[in-house]
């Protein structure tokens, strides 16, 4: 089971967190730091799996930003590694290359990509199709709500309402 996901930047700064396991507020920041200051100290040439807590981090790097998921000791590391692969392709598949600023700015899709591929720390979807056929079914729905919130029978309907 993944516990929770979290993206830094090089600069040790959070991108991306989502917890699957209760954390309180103190604990989270506390883990965030613990984790930044490991994973961001490591050489690139060691391994990508750190012991942690009873736990293993899985961490990967792309461009300027980790990845990481932190699982069961007798989870598959691999297969974990495999998930951020994927997670990344999705996102640079609907960012175009994705970079620090589309999970930024973009948080709102970067967590619904996250929430359609991972749920309650399982993995849900492993077929990219689908996952990119839902993401643009959704893109589809947001467009056709603001189209509709722009029209001016509807800008009237609030007012007189």
């Amino acid at each position: 089971m993944i516990h929770f996901v979290l993206s830094i930047s090089r600069q040790g700064k959070v991108r991306l967190t989502k917890w699957y396991s209760p954390y309180t507020q103190r604990e989270r920041s506390k883990v965030i730091q613990e984790l930044s200051g490991m994973i961001l100290t490591r050489g690139p040439k060691l391994c990508n799996i750190v012991e942690w807590r009873g736990f293993k981090v899985v961490y990967r790097r792309y461009a300027g930003l980790y990845f990481c998921m932190c699982v069961n000791q007798e989870d598959n590391e691999l297969e974990i590694l495999e998930i951020i692969q994927y997670f990344v392709e999705t996102l640079n598949r609907y960012f175009g290359s994705v970079c620090e600023l589309d999970l930024i700015f973009h948080f709102h899709q970067t967590y619904y990509i996250l929430d359609e591929i991972l749920i309650a720390g399982e993995l849900q979807e492993s077929s990219k199709t689908t996952v990119h056929r839902l993401i643009d079914a959704q893109d589809s729905l947001v467009e056709a709500a603001k189209e509709k919130e722009n029209t001016v029978s509807y800008i009237i309907a609030q007012v007189a309402s």
